[in-house]
């Protein structure tokens, strides 16, 4: 297990495998699509995500945004149970994310941690977060969306080379793949800061 240093209270790592499968790595876009039907039921998403946190359902399935929000705003209070609820899907929309991006053989689990380790802490509301601050975040967050866009794309491609790498080596270019997981922990902060408002502290322009 890669060792998680906790320097912002929302942190992504995932394990790095020296050798890859080559025949489920072929066929990935079609081992994905079982558990990615479950996803979708979960999150109420009838297409795919860009980013494996844009699974974001204000009403309804999906992460609880708008409720966490009055609660914060109205009381200073986030219930334990919904904060338990996010960071699960989080974890559990990681993992099948990325499978898909070929980060992992490990088909994704729905409870089980596997490769993917994700930590992000639980906020004691009434000291660290402030009322007004979650009807801004999504603005404040903003340049940080623009630069993922043009970073996704770059996922895109990478993941494109590592598949025919794979194919040829059985290995994921480690300088690739560290790439993915930095974007993917950038994205991470984001929506820690932004949708499932768990903490004031903005988040960082970087890949680390």
């Amino acid at each position: 297990m890669t060792e998680i240093k906790q320097d912002y209270p929302a942190v992504l790592s995932i394990d790095y495998f020296e050798k890859s499968n080559r025949l489920t790595t072929f066929f990935r876009i079609f081992m994905i699509i079982p558990i990615f039907i479950i996803l979708s039921f979960i999150t109420g998403q009838t297409g795919y995500a860009s980013e494996p946190t844009d699974n974001i359902i204000i009403f309804g399935t999906g992460f609880i945004f708008v409720p966490t929000l009055l609660m914060i705003l109205f009381r200073k209070k986030y219930p334990k149970w919904w904060f338990d609820w996010n960071l699960s899907l989080t974890k559990f929309s990681t993992r099948v994310f990325s499978y898909l991006m070929l980060l992992t053989d490990q088909y994704p689990s729905t409870d089980e941690e596997q490769a993917v380790h994700i930590e992000i802490r639980y906020p004691d509301a009434t000291k660290e977060l402030k009322r007004g601050m979650p009807l801004i975040k999504w603005l404040l967050a903003i340049p940080h969306v623009f630069i993922l866009c043009f970073l996704y794309i770059g996922v895109i491609f990478v993941t494109i080379i590592a598949w025919f790498s794979i194919l040829l080596t059985g290995k994921y270019p480690e300088s690739f793949f560290e790439y993915v997981v930095g974007v993917m922990r950038w994205s991470l902060r984001v929506t820690v800061y932004a949708f499932l408002l768990t903490t004031d502290k903005y988040p960082s322009f970087s890949l680390k």
